[in-house]
């Protein structure tokens, strides 16, 4: 019983009990003829939201006003540049994701630039990054929409033994994201800066360079994210981003990481971004209109984030 409570008391365990809840609620209404569909489904879109909400949820982990509103439009540069560089040939696979990388590279060092040497708040550094960046994805697509690699595609749209090529990718930047937060030197000094910025200088941790190199892994993931989105859709668009400018920040709160900074949770990012992908999937199922589905998409996250709140809250 104590392992029970204890349990209840992690803040990731709110957003998987919500996505299991509406998976078994969407599945009563088709008598289970959807379940393996709908599972497979689910996993495979929340793959690109677990990438980019793990980039997200290190950025946010710095503590107050520190998020990255660059991510949409570096996954769409990234994807676009990557699929004209590889030019459906399955021979340049490898130097395209090399080059989505060092897009996000190149991204995640100009908003900490201007974050760093112009002071700018990073929600205003990394919104005007992105307009750059956007208008040079839509300078590089001109309205092409060249098709990936038939391998890549191949591998973005199958399962392996059931699972998702793209999920067990997302597990592989999970375990890697874990590994650095809880493991690592690295994780601590992020912990340690979200809690107090000045007592981390204090106590000797370089605070400029753990800022720079977190800004630089979320802009990375994001570029991954994009390369893979773009091969899984069969082509870059310029809008394939977009919608992932809120879910990332919804994944991580959702998720239980701590908006005010120093806590993360890499096993809620997969429970929120399954519950995200549930939802829409829910209301589509009952035949609900679009208007409809917004609003009671807002009213469900609302309801879950008060949940998890106060369960925490009862828990201290």
């Amino acid at each position: 019983m104590t392992s029970l409570f204890s349990l209840f008391g992690k803040p990731w365990i709110w957003s998987w009990l919500a996505a299991f809840v509406v998976w078994f609620l969407t599945i009563m209404v088709t008598f289970g003829a959807s379940t393996l569909g709908l599972s497979q489904a689910a996993f495979t879109f929340a793959a690109f939201s677990v990438i980019v909400g793990i980039g997200q949820m290190f950025v946010i982990t710095l503590g107050p006003g520190n998020i990255d509103l660059s991510v949409p439009a570096t996954m769409t540069l990234a994807g676009t540049v990557a699929l004209k560089l590889m030019n459906v040939e399955n021979g340049m696979i490898l130097s395209g994701l090399l080059v989505a990388i060092v897009i996000g590279l190149v991204i995640g060092l100009g908003n900490y630039v201007l974050i760093k040497a112009l002071r700018i708040p990073p929600i205003i550094a990394t919104l005007s990054v992105s307009f750059i960046v956007q208008s040079a994805a839509i300078w590089t697509n001109r309205g092409l929409r060249i098709k990936p690699p038939s391998m890549l595609a191949e591998f973005t749209t199958s399962t392996t033994l059931g699972v998702p090529n793209v999920a067990i990718v997302a597990l592989v930047i999970s375990l890697i994201a874990w590994f650095l937060l809880e493991k690592t030197v690295y994780g601590r000094w992020i912990s340690a800066i979200g809690q107090s910025m000045p007592a981390a200088r204090m106590a000797g941790i370089p605070v400029d360079g753990t800022r720079f190199v977190t800004y630089l892994f979320c802009a990375v993931l994001a570029s991954i994210a994009g390369y893979l989105l773009a091969c899984f859709s069969g082509g870059a668009a310029l809008n394939m981003g977009s919608e992932y400018l809120l879910t990332s920040i919804a994944v991580v709160v959702i998720g239980g990481t701590a908006v005010a900074g120093g806590d993360s949770n890499v096993p809620g990012i997969w429970g929120a971004s399954l519950f995200m992908f549930l939802v829409v999937s829910m209301l589509n199922t009952y035949g609900l209109g679009a208007g409809i589905r917004l609003i009671m998409t807002g009213l469900i996250i609302i309801s879950v984030i008060m949940l998890a709140g106060g369960r925490r809250v009862g828990m201290r």
